[in-house]
């Protein structure tokens, strides 16, 4: 199951052909402990083996650090991926530790062209609005978003955390392609509104930390425990104490249906996410993350997993049960604006 590429999905009515599963390379550079790069160059070469053509990226990931990581190997092979990063996450210069949300236009421009050069490209295939300010009418930015497209430095847009109403009202300045929101077993809430929304307006969906930030693998069960001192995860709430514990007896739900497809965990949590797009007649277009050509093969094989109705229905009830939420601050997502 190792060595099939990937098939095929369309961002949106008319954005990208991208593969059915891209890669999030966020690890390699931030957020998750420290990495090796020459581990993460293996990896991108071997996802890209395997047809994997959609890289996600952002500006804040290390401070710009993950786009440069990444320059190489996108202009070694610039025909064949679509390179997605976005904007949105100022970082203070008084403290690098912060994340202030700015949509307002002159900051839209200074970051385009700050991740142009760190990227070392002419154009940016899909440009994401990574957070929304409340403060900023989105049709105030999502028209400067679309001038950018119209001066070809961005292709494509995309926004992410947004609630179907800001979806609504950007789409209407400008076609989006794609919203990216968080989406697994664990975290549903935009089925509620953002799914209906974008498969009405013919939005695709991306979803991110579709493997619950690998907790949905077994490859670890309490973050203070079992996870570094720089891994953001331990200051995420479900991955902590208590709510850790009752998560991991989740847990065994998605083992039993792994070993009726003699499958791993984050296989079929994968296999789930990608079956959405049947179930919700959208694309969905999950974007794991790793660092490891292993678990590339892993997850790319899971394309080819489909999940029975017995399955998918018992599979159904876990989000209802995760203890505590996403982020610390939910303010940070779309959740308190829906």
């Amino acid at each position: 199951m190792t060595d099939g590429r990937i098939t095929t999905a369309k961002l949106g009515e008319n954005g990208p052909e991208v593969s059915v599963q891209g890669l999030g390379c966020m690890g390699m550079s931030f957020g998750y402990g420290p990495s090796d790069a020459d581990a993460s160059r293996a990896t991108l070469d071997r996802a890209l083996e395997l047809g994997v053509t959609f890289y996600d990226t952002a500006d804040a990931y290390g401070a710009g650090e993950n786009e440069r990581f990444l320059s190489p190997f996108f202009k070694a092979h610039r025909d064949e991926v679509v390179i997605a990063t976005k904007f949105a996450l100022s970082i203070p210069p008084d403290d690098p530790t912060r994340r202030v949300i700015r949509n307002d236009p002159p900051y839209i421009r200074q970051a385009v062209e700050a991740s142009l050069k760190r990227l070392d490209v002419d154009a940016i295939d899909l440009y994401y609005m990574h957070r929304r300010d409340v403060n900023v009418p989105i049709e105030e930015s999502v028209g400067t978003m679309a001038d950018l497209v119209r001066e070809g430095k961005v292709k494509h847009l995309g926004l992410s955390e947004v609630t179907a109403d800001e979806l609504r009202a950007a789409h209407a300045v400008h076609p989006i392609a794609a919203v990216q929101s968080e989406w697994s077993l664990f975290s549903r809430d935009i089925e509620r509104h953002v799914v209906p929304a974008a498969r009405e307006l013919g939005v695709a969906l991306v979803a991110y930390s579709p493997l619950g930030r690998g907790f949905l693998t077994g490859s670890f069960t309490n973050a203070e425990q079992d996870l570094s001192a720089g891994d953001f995860r331990r200051q995420q709430p479900r991955f902590t104490g208590d709510n850790a514990t009752a998560n991991a007896t989740l847990l065994e739900l998605i083992r039993s249906v792994a070993e009726a497809h003699d499958a791993t965990l984050g296989q079929i949590a994968l296999a789930w996410t990608q079956q959405q797009a049947s179930i919700h007649d959208l694309p969905v277009v999950p974007i794991p993350g790793t660092r490891k050509p292993s678990r590339v093969e892993e997850n790319t094989a899971a394309t080819r997993i489909v999940l029975t109705d017995e399955q998918l229905d018992l599979l159904d009830g876990i989000a209802a049960q995760v203890a505590g939420n996403r982020y610390a601050d939910m303010a940070f997502t779309s959740a308190g604006r829906e």
